[in-house]
């Protein structure tokens, strides 16, 4: 294998050490699949991603996206800190917007001003709806616990995640996952993520608080999602979650394991579908040859 140029960016980070830590690999088109899973294990971070060329391709750069147990067709901050290393490092700082070549499909990111960038996802996709029962038993909390005014479902904008929505940030900070009930819950599910949120925050600024267990890539709980905030988005505009059609947002997460993130939540009812795009920050904090 030959030497390949690295870096890992935090993601979804106002500065550096927080946020969801990226591990992103250039020029990684001779690399197997086998070999970036390798890689992807030994870096051990909720993902790592591989650029394929430094050149664009049907006007996208060609990515692809593993957890430490396997690859996924699409993943939220891979994308944007992958985006950032494409524009800052390749492409030196000279467009604001591009796109990524994903198995999910061509994703558009576009930067702002402001330092934020921005990534428009896929339609969601509204699946099976399950007693709150159900996943109060597998992340160790009452049913009562749970927001009876809204469902337990899975919803999808290119990776599913079951939605759970809690009344208070007591009962969030106390979620704890059941692993056995968990694997079982799964075997046979579409989702395999679960995103709990509760309407109280850490920071008064915040809108929304969000935990994710992921357990099933081998990532017991997640920091910054990217995509289950992006599907959290979908499912508070056609639950109405926030009394309206429309939702510009700030969702917070990760305070819980000592890694504080922020991301931003924009979507709206558009025809007969929901648009959704979903924003943050990432930084660069450090560059290497991987040997």
């Amino acid at each position: 294998m030959k030497k390949l140029t690295f870096y890992i960016v935090d993601v979804f980070a106002e500065k550096k050490y927080a946020g969801n830590q990226l591990a992103v690999f250039r020029e990684a088109k001779e690399l197997s699949g086998d070999e970036m899973q390798q890689i992807a294990r030994e870096t051990n971070f909720s993902e790592s991603t591989f650029i394929l060329k430094d050149e664009p391709r049907d006007g996208g750069y060609d990515v692809r996206i593993f957890t430490p147990r396997e690859e996924v067709p699409f993943a939220g901050h891979p994308t944007l800190g992958t985006a950032h290393i494409i524009r800052n490092e390749i492409l030196a700082g000279k467009t604001d917007e591009l796109a990524l070549n994903l198995k999910v499909g061509k994703i558009p990111v576009t930067f702002s001003k402001d330092g934020y960038s921005w990534m428009k996802q896929i339609e969601p996709e509204f699946g099976k709806q399950h007693p709150a029962e159900t996943l109060a038993a597998i992340i160790g909390l009452p049913a009562a616990e749970i927001d009876g005014r809204y469902p337990v479902q899975e919803v999808s904008t290119g990776l599913p995640f079951f939605i759970v929505p809690l009344k208070t940030m007591a009962a969030l900070k106390s979620a704890k996952i059941d692993r056995d009930k968990y694997f079982t819950f799964i075997k046979d599910s579409w989702a395999k993520g679960i995103l709990v949120f509760c309407p109280e925050t850490h920071e008064t600024r915040n809108d929304i608080s969000v935990r994710v267990f992921v357990d099933f890539f081998g990532v017991p709980e997640d920091p910054a999602t990217g995509s289950g905030n992006g599907c959290l988005a979908g499912y508070l505009v056609k639950h109405g979650y926030f009394g309206k059609d429309r939702i510009d947002i700030r969702s917070e997460q990760g305070y819980e394991i000592g890694r504080p993130s922020l991301l931003l939540l924009r979507a709206g009812r558009e025809g007969t579908g929901i648009n959704i795009s979903v924003g943050g920050k990432s930084v660069i904090v450090a560059k290497g040859d991987f040997i």
